[in-house]
């Protein structure tokens, strides 16, 4: 129900033949399934999109397993269970990181896969820094100690190890999330960094694994802002158009064509490329 509501809301918007579309029905049943959203109170865009990612996926990947089960002849002895679990969901967004984990008694190394549509990316200043500085953070090894040691399987106790992350697979669409609200001395506080971000030409092969056959180049297709505190705020959007290449801004009912240089902003919460 919900996927067939996202899709009239897609079809809506791609008509063209109004202004603004509202996303109200698909608010209302997605609202059905997931109650903490149907509330008229503030929410988290990156917990929203998560939520939103994973019920498109769930609906579309029941679709694709009956479609495949239709499609096996008699006796073929084709497995379906393999295509049970994709969609275009994660054909399009979900990537996989690798933990590499090196023991710092024995030396040993192990590797730890983790699926992921979103990569959370920490601010590593409070005036300005480029995204380029927030991979690079993320991606930096990690020392764990004292209570973040590992359990060694060779040593057979917990040891101090090193973990560097890195991309084993690469989305064709790559979601970012700037980790903008942030505990500091016990408080929660909202980080109001400029990061600047390129448009184009974003290389992640420093941090893509050397048994990962799919490196990209990547550019900005999309940008969801946030203006506000911590308790109160208003979410808005700019969009590339897909074939025009013009960029849009989104702010409830309005909607607006803007210069590039409107999209570099100082509110961006989610970065798609």
């Amino acid at each position: 129900e919900s996927a067939t509501a996202f899709g009239c809301l897609v079809s809506d918007m791609w008509l063209g033949e109004f202004d603004y579309v509202s996303p109200e029905a698909f608010h209302s049943v997605f609202g059905k399934r997931h109650p903490t959203f149907s509330k008229r109170t503030q929410h988290d865009a990156q917990e929203f999109l998560i939520c939103v990612l994973d019920d498109l996926h769930e609906a579309f990947k029941q679709v694709r397993a009956q479609l495949c089960q239709e499609r096996q002849s008699p006796g073929a002895g084709a497995s379906t269970r393999s295509s049970s679990g994709t969609s275009i969901i994660t054909q399009l967004f979900e990537g996989q990181l690798s933990h590499g984990i090196r023991c710092l008694t024995c030396k040993a190394h192990s590797d730890r896969p983790e699926s992921f549509t979103v990569l959370s990316l920490p601010i590593p200043s409070t005036r300005a820094c480029s995204l380029q500085d927030c991979l690079e953070c993320f991606f930096q090894p990690e020392t764990l100690t004292l209570n973040n040691q590992i359990h060694c399987y060779w040593c057979g106790s917990n040891q101090d190890a090193t973990v560097k992350a890195s991309i084993t697979k690469a989305p064709p669409i790559i979601i970012f999330h700037l980790k903008r609200f942030a505990w500091q001395d016990k408080n929660r506080r909202k980080l109001s960094t400029t990061v600047c971000y390129p448009f184009s030409d974003l290389d992640l092969s420093p941090y893509i694994s050397t048994s990962c056959c799919n490196t990209r180049e990547y550019s900005l297709c999309a940008v969801v802002n946030h203006a506000g505190d911590l308790d109160y705020g208003h979410y808005t959007a700019f969009c590339k158009h897909s074939v025009t290449k013009h960029w849009y801004s989104f702010d409830d009912a309005q909607v607006t064509k803007i210069p590039d240089s409107e999209v570099q902003a100082d509110t961006a919460y989610l970065l798609f490329y």
